[in-house]
């Protein structure tokens, strides 16, 4: 019995230090994304438009998406090691940041984006999360990348020009975390680290 407590503070404190670091990460998405928009890309439209990245053939999509694809990912990852409150605070947190690297309008766009996209995250991510990890990442970040795209590109830009290649972006970054959650989950089953 003793040897179980130990290893559930372990398991405990081990989901607390991750946690954390899953938090630091997906605040830093927010202002990375923003800052991407406007400074990088295979070609930017003139005159204050997106920086542009191709993300299928014929397909593109503002450069941020990229790591708005990551963030979708690190939100659910972060409501398994914390619980859900600290995802809100890490995009306030986030777009606070955003302030120092993007203008006004991208920022607020972007934090209205990711808050109201939680929601749909948390409406289909947590009843999930606790018998299918992996199905639970997949289902709520589809949920939340098209609320995002259509929230953004809306209050970005006026137009949803660009939801094509939004989408296809941020799919494109939520299949390649699958590996990743898949080998998060199989350790947590092995180190008896559970949802927060």
């Amino acid at each position: 019995m003793a040897g179980r407590i130990v290893n559930s503070a372990a398991a405990q404190r081990q989901r607390a230090r991750e946690g954390v670091v899953f938090l630091a990460l997906f605040a830093l998405t927010i202002p990375a994304a923003n800052w991407l928009i406007g400074h990088a890309g295979t070609a930017c439209v003139a005159p204050h438009g997106p920086c542009v990245i191709p993300v299928a053939p014929g397909v593109l999509a503002p450069s941020g998406v990229t790591m708005v694809g990551v963030a979708l990912v690190l939100r659910d990852l972060v409501q398994r090691r914390l619980g859900t409150g600290l995802s809100a605070l890490a995009i306030l947190c986030g777009a606070a940041i955003s302030a120092l690297v993007a203008p006004p309008a991208l920022v607020v766009a972007s934090a209205v984006a990711f808050l109201l996209s939680e929601f749909a995250d948390l409406a289909v991510y947590t009843p999930l999360a606790r018998r299918r990890l992996v199905a639970a990442v997949i289902a709520s970040s589809c949920a939340g990348l098209v609320v995002d795209s259509i929230i953004f590109l809306s209050l970005a830009f006026g137009s949803l020009e660009f939801l094509p290649g939004q989408v296809v972006g941020k799919a494109w970054m939520v299949l390649l975390s699958i590996p990743f959650v898949t080998w998060l989950r199989r350790r947590d089953e092995r180190l008896g680290i559970g949802p927060a």
